[in-house]
């Protein structure tokens, strides 16, 4: 409650102060989040027609049509891209959180962790770029990459510039921090003394650096350049997490009072034109912003607004939060993913635990599901191991088996109507979505003969089929062409890369996840 009381205070105040001053500022207050306009989403640049199809006189837009093949979900897991399991190889603590005697073989483990379809890194700056000029990855993340790539699995990553849970060294390397001032936090009461002691416990979590130095600023822009040129648009990143203020890069140091900015004006433009700079650098990999509320007024709702409306991914940090995170993440525009970081326990399923019949993981699982997530985190908190993962597993498969079913999109031919127009082969097809979030991008479909020749290609709508509806669209095909033998194929479009898509249907597919069209559908009278 002390959080909240400060953070309704500190916005009072602010508000006072700013109604006295006629400097432009982008604060983004609160608000809904369904039906509000945040653009057209990615650009299409092949649209298919998407209908209606009426096919009655005098409004008929084809010569009358029949269903001819249908699909039916599948109850497999369907691994594609903007989608899954995340398994955290590290987070706040770096490996110090893996627990096991062999570092390197604990890594292994978890690369193979079979639930988790990608996988999660968060260094700080000082272990990516200790010195000047180029980037310089430890040991560890090298094995993980290389792993990754022998267990076709992605990664995503942020890199910290504050990481009060490394107790043994800074986030910041020497250079930054020997040239950039830094600010000591303070408390705005005695009653959040507790709540600190765990970011006191390294003295480096004691400060922030003026992140408006010019010298700091020129060396961000040098880190986010030199991580561009190795991960932008590399087949082995599925994501990267923006650079945010304080704690993690969460966008807080809750619960101290000040920041190192003199005002809200100062630290919003900061971290706008932080935002720009990754932004103009990774034009081909998702970026990843927290919802994190603004409670140490640095700008977080700007930095939030600007993400989706440049069609880049959103995530949180818990989902047991402030109802202001949960409206963000569950009513944003279908053609932006969301990741759901939520840790569990760091020890044995506990038994105990149990409420009414349902334990803290599956509850957890179940709420995670409510708001629609992409991506669900697979980490117990401060105890990473792959035997930890497991024995959560273990207590409650059915739960794990769900979501992993069902996270993210899973998009299929569900209706195949065909008609012929004056010797033209015509498709109208209805796509269905039996996952609980939006395609995080844009669906592209092909037509392809037998023999693979591309007979007809377009896109539907960012974000389409949406979940539990039916999104259709028509494809006419060369004179002369028969159903049978057809493939259907799909790729998903993220800002200009397209990743295949494997459709999630329980009828058979090609190796390569494409389906292979042919009348099925015996209707009994």
């Amino acid at each position: 409650m002390q959080r909240r009381d400060f953070l309704k205070s500190s916005v009072a105040l602010a508000v006072a102060a700013e109604l006295g001053t006629n400097r432009a500022q982008g604060l983004v207050r609160a608000h809904n989040w369904d039906r509000y306009d945040f653009g057209f989403g990615p650009p299409v640049m092949d649209r298919l027609n998407q209908g209606p199809f009426p096919q009655y006189q005098p409004d008929a837009a084809i010569p009358g049509d029949e269903v001819v093949m249908t699909t039916t979900p599948t109850e497999e897991v369907v691994p594609n891209y903007g989608k899954g399991l995340v398994t955290y190889i590290t987070a706040d603590s770096g490996t110090e959180e893996i627990k096991a005697d062999n570092v390197s073989q604990a890594i292994e483990e978890l690369v193979q962790f079979p639930l988790g379809q990608q996988l999660y890194i968060r260094p700080t700056w000082r272990e990516v770029q200790p010195r000047r000029g180029r980037l310089e990855l430890p040991d560890y993340l090298r094995l993980v990459f290389d792993l990754a790539k022998k267990n076709n699995k992605r990664v995503g990553l942020r890199v910290q510039m504050c990481a009060p849970d490394y107790t043994h060294e800074a986030a910041l390397p020497d250079f930054v921090l020997e040239k950039v001032p830094k600010v000591d936090l303070v408390l705005n009461d005695k009653e959040n003394s507790a709540a600190a002691e765990r970011y006191l416990r390294n003295p480096h979590g004691r400060y922030q650096p003026r992140y408006d130095d010019p010298f700091f600023q020129q060396a961000f822009k040098e880190l986010v350049g030199l991580l561009a040129a190795e991960f932008n648009g590399s087949p082995q990143v599925e994501f990267i997490d923006t650079f945010m203020y304080g704690f993690w890069g969460e966008g807080h140091t809750w619960p101290f009072a000040n920041t190192p900015f003199p005002d809200y004006q100062t630290a919003e433009r900061t971290w706008m034109n932080m935002l720009e700079v990754q932004l103009e650098h990774f034009t081909k990999t998702p970026l990843l912003t927290n919802t994190q509320p603004d409670f140490s007024r640095v700008g977080n709702s700007e930095l939030l607004d600007r993400t989706v409306r440049s069609n880049n991914w959103i995530r949180s940090d818990t989902i047991f939060i402030e109802n202001e995170q949960i409206e963000t993440l569950s009513n944003r525009p279908p053609w932006i993913a969301a990741l759901l970081e939520q840790g569990l326990p760091g020890k044995p399923p506990d038994a105990a635990a149990v409420q009414e019949g349902i334990s803290p993981a599956e509850n957890m699982i179940a709420h995670v599901m409510d708001i629609g997530a992409n991506y669900w985190s697979l980490w117990n908190f401060h105890q990473i191991s792959a035997k930890n993962l497991a024995s959560y597993y273990q207590a409650y498969p059915q739960w794990f088996d769900r979501i992993n079913r069902r996270i993210g999109y899973n998009v299929r031919p569900s209706f195949i109507w065909m008609y012929q127009d004056n010797g033209y082969l015509g498709l109208i097809i209805g796509f269905a979505n039996d996952g609980i979030a939006g395609v995080p991008g844009v669906l592209r479909i092909a037509v392809e003969s037998e023999d693979g020749k591309m007979l007809k290609s377009g896109c539907l709508d960012p974000g389409y089929p949406l979940p539990g509806k039916i999104r259709q669209a028509q494809f006419v095909l060369p004179q002369g062409t028969k159903l049978k033998g057809l493939k259907l194929r799909a790729e998903i479009e993220v800002k200009g890369m397209r990743y295949p898509v494997r459709w999630a249907c329980h009828q058979k597919l090609n190796e390569d996840g494409s389906l292979t069209l042919h009348p099925n559908l015996r209707q009994e009278v």
